[in-house]
């Protein structure tokens, strides 16, 4: 964080200060929940969670060299005191953003946004020092904790904005005021939470509303929904797609024979050609999205190519391709699912699995619950099950409960009449399964909601694949 004084820090969130014997004292150190974290110069932000109370740890984070504590009550060592820390930590983000001058740039959708996110870092990293969302921290918490790491230096700030209601994204630009707004899409992803997808239509475009009029509004040309988020802006209207009215857009799509995006990239400056390092055709849709950012921000069509055909992913779960040494490769996309990247999953792995089928390698999808899907939910799974018949995957695995079967049955209902699919109780049953069966070249995609956790499927299949290795030896 740029540097502040305790007592500025404490005018700005409006608290006291407690035990703290010189408010001149400034706050160094990076601006933390997690009291791991703590260290010289540091600003721990105490949380009551569930579980643990983060004023609990206040003497331990204090001896670690943190300068003060954020709290709702006093602790016994130095502290600002407020009435809420979650208001406190938001205006202290807002008060930093405004000192700052860096460019913000703003971004949200039903899907693909934080892998957009991370593009749109590694582009903008190439033009100057960026700061932007780890993982997929864009919450009322996370996206302050975010904003509250830029220095003096940064001049680019992305921040991956989440919604789970009507004046979620409204309430997060006012913390962080963005003057680059970009809407990716407007899907599936919590339906069940926002009844429809004009609700969530509604609720992403707060984004372009709050963009002032010298800012840029970049919108999906490729989506009607958020195309008709145009007139609802005071901004410049920005384009992105493959639409030939988009002002960004890509021609000539193609996936290369390990299933990667390739295209020619066109912006009202000129064309350069893309071979991304990420799986799936999904992805050119997320990289245009950030060359449209990256243009408006003033980077050439060849810079912006450069950039987006070395940039590789910087969030754990997210179609992470591992080869084991016995040849299998395993896609771990277990991070989160949604309708939308679950069938987007399943291109890439088709894709993936054409050049290990020349030699008899087949694709399994190991999936799962998708979560918050409200009514949609069993006509949703019940599509996801069908398309992986129709894409030919070599074989479906649904992992859990009431949702995965009805995966299964849209599998069976399909066409999956002998052992293309499968429904097993849990984790430990789909790498019981898999470990038995996989075989040099297959490939082997594990995706569902975060509360299932896949990942440790996926995490069971590689440690097989070194113990496979180690025995062979």
């Amino acid at each position: 964080m740029i540097a502040l004084s305790l007592a500025e820090i404490a005018e700005v969130v409006g608290g006291q200060t407690y035990d703290i014997p010189d408010p001149s004292v400034r706050v160094t150190g990076p601006v933390v929940r997690d009291s791991r974290e703590a260290g010289p110069g540091s600003l721990f932000v105490a949380f009551v969670g569930e579980r643990v109370d983060g004023h609990d740890f206040a003497r331990q984070v204090v001896e670690a060299g943190a300068a003060a504590v954020l709290a709702s009550r006093p602790v016994g060592v130095p502290a600002i005191v407020v009435e809420d820390v979650q208001t406190a930590l938001g205006a202290l983000a807002r008060h930093v953003v405004q000192k700052l001058g860096a460019t913000l740039v703003a971004l949200t959708g039903s899907a693909g946004k934080t892998s957009t996110k991370d593009l749109i870092a590694q582009v903008l990293q190439r033009k100057a020092p960026t700061v932007w969302t780890p993982g997929s921290l864009n919450n009322e918490i996370g996206l302050p904790l975010t904003a509250l790491g830029a220095t003096e230096e940064t001049r680019f700030l992305v921040l991956e904005m989440g919604a789970r209601g009507i004046g979620h994204i409204r309430y997060l630009a006012d913390l962080t005021p963005p003057k680059i707004g970009l809407v990716l899409n407007v899907g599936s992803a919590h339906i069940g939470e926002f009844g429809g997808r004009e609700q969530i239509a509604r609720a992403k475009g707060e984004l372009v509303e709050v963009l002032p009029e010298e800012g840029a509004a970049i919108l999906n040309a490729d989506d009607p929904l958020v195309r008709a988020m145009a007139s609802r802006t005071k901004a410049k209207v920005i384009l992105f797609g493959e639409s030939g009215e988009a002002d960004v857009r890509a021609e000539n799509v193609r996936l290369t024979d390990s299933g990667r995006p390739a295209f020619r990239l066109h912006t009202p400056s000129g064309a350069s050609d893309v071979t991304m390092r990420l799986y799936g055709e999904h992805h050119v849709s997320n990289a245009l999205a950030a060359a449209a950012v990256a243009h408006e921000l003033g980077m050439s069509a060849e810079e912006i190519a450069t950039a987006l055909s070395e940039a590789g992913s910087l969030s754990r779960w997210r179609m992470e391709v591992t080869e084991r040494p016995d040849g299998v490769t395993i896609v771990n996309d277990a991070y989160n699912a949604n309708p939308e990247s679950m069938r987007a999953a399943l291109r890439a792995l088709v894709a993936m699995g054409k050049a290990s089928r020349a030699e008899g390698g087949r694709t399994w999808a190991v999936l799962g619950k998708m979560a918050e899907l409200g009514d949609e939910a069993l006509a949703e799974h019940d599509a996801v099950g069908r398309l992986a018949v129709r894409l030919n995957v070599s074989k479906l695995v649904a992992v859990g409960g009431r949702e995965a079967s009805w995966l299964q049955l849209g599998a069976y209902n399909e066409g999956s009449w002998g052992e293309e699919s499968v429904h097993v109780s849990d984790a430990q049953a789909a790498v019981d399964l898999l470990r038995s069966e996989l075989r040099p070249g297959d490939v082997v995609l594990v995706k569902a909601s975060r509360s299932v956790g896949l990942e440790s499927v996926a995490q069971a299949l590689l440690d097989s694949g070194v113990e496979g290795e180690v025995a062979a030896r």
